[in-house]
C-alpha cells in the first residue's frame, strides 16, 4: 500500500505534468501522447523520442501509468505501439499538483507589483 502523499512528489517537472495531463482523456501510445503534449502545450514543449520514452518507463516504475496493450496498428517501423493509461496513483498525484498549482496561481494573481510594466 502507498504511504507517500501524493504532494510529496511536487513539484513535478513540466514534461511529467503535461504526460500526465495527455493521459486524462484516456489511454494513448507514445507517438499520440507526444503529439497532445505538443497540443496542450501550444507547441512550447516538443517531446524527443528519448526524453518522451525516458520519462515513461520513470512513470512506469513509480507506477503513475501502466501499460494497457497495444495498438492494432504498428508504428511506420511495424513494431507494436504500447498503450499507457494513468493509474490511480497517477490520478492522485496530479489532483495533488492541481491544487500546488491553483494556490500559486492564486498567490501571484493576489499580487499586483510588475503589472504595469508586463502586459500580454
Amino acid at each position: 500500500m502507498e504511504t507517500t502523499p501524493p504532494n510529496e512528489f511536487s513539484p513535478l517537472s513540466e514534461t511529467t505534468l503535461y504526460i500526465l495531463i495527455s493521459l486524462v482523456s484516456g489511454p494513448l501510445h507514445g507517438y499520440a501522447i507526444a503529439k497532445e503534449v505538443q497540443a496542450l502545450s501550444k507547441n512550447r514543449v516538443i517531446l524527443s523520442v528519448s526524453t518522451l520514452y525516458t520519462t515513461l518507463k520513470r512513470l512506469l516504475e513509480d507506477g503513475w501509468i501502466e501499460r494497457v496493450g497495444e495498438d492494432p496498428e504498428p508504428d511506420d517501423g511495424g513494431r507494436p505501439r504500447k498503450i499507457y493509461t494513468l493509474t490511480e496513483r497517477g490520478q492522485r498525484i496530479l489532483g495533488a499538483e492541481k491544487e500546488r498549482l491553483r494556490a500559486l496561481l492564486a498567490l501571484v494573481r493576489a499580487q499586483t507589483v510588475g503589472e504595469e510594466k508586463w502586459r500580454p
